[in-house]
């Protein structure tokens, strides 16, 4: 059906993983239980920087946005799936496509930026202390998550344009959801200003915010190995540690879907990546930094005491 335009598709199936029914059990069970999971974590860290005022701090603050954002990538995508593994016919509306496709970008570009962000607030905190509150104070925070939500917003706004403007020769998805490098397989012919736009977001988005991040822990790490007492140590690897291990498997995963030549690879293991990227990392996150952070352990264990509390005393 050449010439034919993404507008002019009132709905569109989404293959999914299909081609394997015995395993769409198993991955409904599996997307499930780390969708729940990933609401509950990041909602509770959510709440507890909020609540504890020791948790009141750059740091965190940015954390909190971390964590609304990995619920609104999961949401954007994952009821979605669930709903498609126990259906037999795997569809979406065209308007819900455009949204689940500009959702998921959006969040995922602000999430690129925001882990950039919080590099530069580790290596204020570090190499710089006592200038830290100058450097990092509340309004400064909120003008650097203002600029990671107005950059990712705006570029997904591009790409989600020139992607629902390119004529598409079916209405088939070869994926769980509406990602736009699936959905541009479906183009009748390439568009030169379509991919010079999908390399200067994702150059914009991915190896810059890296190679900010990565000069950002050169300096940290040099700062922490001059730190003389073993206690001063612990606590700087401490924190920067789960920031480190959540910028590795975000890129890791991130990389490996949008920096890797079209042709390569199977679909099937694209669509692999895309769970883990869509499931896996925004449930570690929370995990990730109560684990490694004394500070979330406390607060998350006095917000279960308080919780213990009123639940007593409403039974007496």
């Amino acid at each position: 059906m050449p010439g034919e335009n993404l507008t002019t598709w009132s709905f569109f199936f989404l293959e999914g993983f299909s081609k394997y029914p015995k395993l769409e059990i198993v991955l409904f069970v599996f997307s499930l239980v780390m969708y729940l999971v990933t609401l509950l974590g990041n909602s509770t860290l959510i709440l507890i920087t909020i609540l504890d005022s020791r948790l009141q701090t750059p740091m965190y603050f940015f954390l909190g946005n971390l964590s609304f954002m990995d619920i609104c990538y999961t949401s954007a995508s994952i009821p979605t799936l669930l709903v498609n593994l126990l259906s037999s016919r795997k569809t979406i509306v065209f308007s819900g496509c455009a949204v689940q496709m500009y959702l998921s970008l959006a969040m995922g570009s602000t999430e690129c930026v925001l882990l950039a962000v919080m590099a530069y607030d580790r290596y204020v905190a570090i190499c710089n202390p006592l200038k830290y509150p100058l450097l990092v104070n509340r309004q400064v925070c909120v003008q650097l998550a203002t600029v990671s939500w107005v950059t990712g917003c705006l570029t997904a706004l591009l790409e989600t344009g020139f992607a629902l403007r390119m004529p598409l020769c079916g209405n088939l998805i070869d994926h769980f959801t509406c990602e736009i490098l699936a959905v541009l397989k479906l183009a009748c012919a390439s568009s030169l200003l379509m991919d010079m736009t999908m390399l200067a977001v994702s150059v914009l988005l991915l190896p810059i915010p890296m190679l900010l991040i990565c000069i950002s822990y050169v300096f940290i790490l040099s700062t922490i190995l001059r730190i003389s007492s073993a206690e001063g140590r612990n606590k700087a690897f401490s924190t920067c540690g789960a920031h480190l291990t959540v910028v590795v498997l975000y890129y890791g995963a991130a990389l490996s879907m949008y920096l890797k030549p079209s042709s390569s690879g199977s679909q099937q293991i694209d669509k692999i990546i895309s769970l883990l990227y869509g499931v896996l990392t925004p449930m570690l996150n929370p995990i990730i930094y109560s684990l490694r952070n004394k500070e979330v352990k406390d607060a998350m264990k006095k917000l279960q005491d308080k919780i213990s509390s009123h639940q007593t005393h409403e039974r007496i």
